[in-house]
């Protein structure tokens, strides 16, 4: 007998308040376990929510731009059980089906929270306003506390910044639209945590089409959200960026040898699995490349795990999946989970969850091309490494010049905590894991 169930928000992870961008289904629809019910959008990544069990459509409790979070009901769906479903099926074709008489609820599926991106603001925040007095009072605007957080990483005031949400609510992308707005009119009311001490010209404003035709082209939603952490990042952080090359000669044998035996299992072993692993054992013997610094900006907090990001090329932007307790997993483990996640990156179903924790990132353009760069420190981690495309160099032996596989290196670091000296220990030792694997034995 069927009966009728209310569908809750998943789990993705420990947050409040995302938007719903897309319902993928109505009432009267017939879906059946693990098919897309709606599209929710994070701060990094969109995901779907499964159906959890086969079933019809019978109302819907969302629609586009509503905000959920843990526990909220997005619709029910009349259950069909497999053999329910079978005799449907067959009697289809002789006479109508009767629609069984809906039995009590049954109690709901509990998920967690989920992450606090806002929908996209229907105007555009105003320009950096001067306060009135007696305005400063953080309490009188209106917004949650993510997103007061947001302003706070930023430096904005968030008392001038206008709200496009319901009764005015300040959104995320209204503190991204104010930071931009400030920056091109040389406005005081964000960015002034950068240290800078004196506004940044206005943005050049020319129309491009007197000089040809153009294309006008949005940026991606990952784009949007996540150029104004990357715009934080490079401003507030002193970066360095150290430069190596490491001879990965025996390495690359030693990786086609365990290749062969991981494909048997399905597993792809890149040269990128290695390099994690050889960076968390330099991330153990260098302690601070580990770490973050406190919010007063005066202590550090260590870390004893080792949860390495690994950036990602999508369709809508760069993504950073993490991969847990790096130091811990062998090298077979840790490919068959980087595997898994680069899927899930692409097709857009990171949760929250899959990009919380990292403790130090890798963007590895190896697959691409190009040979050093400087890649932006993820905060609020300290340290970020680039690695690029190997290739084949004659290397001076002593007696002769013999061909060598030789992988750039860029280690960009975070000035205040780490400096120039502790940056050129950390990448020479890594040169001498990458050398010789062993050494993560030690």
């Amino acid at each position: 007998m069927a009966t009728i169930k209310e569908v809750l928000v998943p789990d993705i992870g420990d947050f409040k308040d995302i938007p719903v961008i897309e319902v993928l289904v109505k009432a009267g629809d017939r879906v059946k376990e693990e098919d897309s019910l709606i599209t929710l959008e994070t701060d990094k990544a969109t995901m779907e929510v499964p159906a959890p069990f086969d079933g019809i459509i019978k109302d819907l409790r969302v629609s586009v731009g509503d905000s959920v979070s843990e526990g909220t009901v997005i619709l029910s769906i009349e259950e069909i059980q497999a053999e329910e479903d079978s005799s449907k099926d067959e009697a289809a074709t002789a006479a109508p089906a009767v629609e069984p008489a809906p039995a009590p609820e049954t109690p709901p599926i509990i998920a967690q929270e989920a992450s606090p991106t806002p929908a996209a603001p229907t105007a555009p925040a105003a320009p950096a306003i001067p306060p009135k007095t007696g305005e400063t009072n953080a309490s009188s605007a209106h917004a949650s506390p993510g997103v007061r957080r947001f302003a706070r990483e930023l430096g904005v005031d968030i008392n001038l910044v206008s709200g496009t949400g319901p009764k005015d609510r300040i959104l995320k992308e209204d503190i991204q639209t104010f930071v931009k707005n400030s920056i091109q009119s040389g406005g005081s009311g964000a960015a002034t945590g950068s240290g800078l001490g004196f506004s940044l010209p206005a943005w050049p404003v020319i129309d491009f089409e007197k000089f040809g035709p153009i294309e006008k082209k949005t940026l991606s939603r990952i784009k949007k959200i996540s150029g104004a952490a990357l715009h934080r990042n490079w401003v507030t952080i002193p970066h360095i960026t150290q430069h190596d090359e490491v001879d990965i000669t025996e390495l690359e044998v030693f990786r086609k040898s365990l290749a062969k035996d991981a494909e048997k299992s399905g597993v792809k072993v890149t040269p990128l699995t290695l390099i994690m692993k050889a960076a968390a054992a330099a991330l153990k013997k260098f302690p601070e490349f580990n770490s973050s610094l406190t919010p007063e900006g005066d202590a550090l907090f260590i870390k004893q795990y080792f949860h390495i990001g690994v950036a990602v090329d999508t369709p809508g932007g760069l993504v950073v999946p993490v991969i847990r307790d790096v130091d811990k997993k062998g090298i077979l483990q840790i490919a068959e989970e980087l595997g898994k996640v680069s899927i899930k990156a692409r097709d857009g179903k990171l949760a929250p969850a899959d990009m919380s924790g990292g403790t130090f990132s890798i963007s590895s353009l190896g697959g691409i091309g190009g040979s050093h760069f400087t890649p932006i420190v993820n905060a609020p981690e300290v340290a970020i490494l680039g690695v690029a495309r190997s290739a084949m160099k004659p290397i001076w032996n002593g007696s002769e010049f013999t061909p060598r596989l030789i992988l750039p290196l860029s280690l960009s670091y975070d000035h205040r905590v780490i400096d120039g000296a502790e940056g050129a220990r950390f990448i020479t030792y890594l040169n001498q894991v990458l050398s010789d694997i062993r050494r993560v034995l030690l």
